[in-house]
């Protein structure tokens, strides 16, 4: 199986569990690796037969638009579920970034899902 990553896209979602914590929107790092067999589209140099990482970045810059999630376990989940409804890889994997405690680098979440 071959993979396709996004390592790190940059968003400024509404996040956190205090409402004042999700009233202004924050960044965070959000990255996704996409399983599938890309064989195809590698034999033929063809985009339509790959997953368009572009078209996914894309939609994940725009994905937090006029919503808000309490738990970034929950959001890793909500990304999971759209990029497979949406670009069908076999799998997903996303994790998502968050800056919050200033003694730590960053805390993060960790889903992996099949297609």
């Amino acid at each position: 199986m071959d993979i396709i990553r996004i390592v790190d896209l940059e968003v400024t979602y509404h996040v956190g569990v205090p409402d004042s914590e999700r009233a202004n929107a924050q960044r965070l790092l959000i990255s996704v690796d996409l399983w599938h067999d890309f064989g195809p589209a590698a034999d033929g140099d063809d985009l339509s037969r790959t997953i368009d990482y572009y078209a996914v970045s894309r939609r994940i810059l725009a994905f937090g638009d006029g919503r808000s999630w309490k738990l970034i376990e929950r959001l890793a989940g909500d990304l999971s579920s759209m990029v497979l409804t949406e670009f069908h890889p076999r799998k997903v994997r996303v994790e998502v970034k968050k800056f919050i405690l200033p003694e730590a680098r960053h805390v993060s979440v960790e889903v992996v899902r099949p297609g």
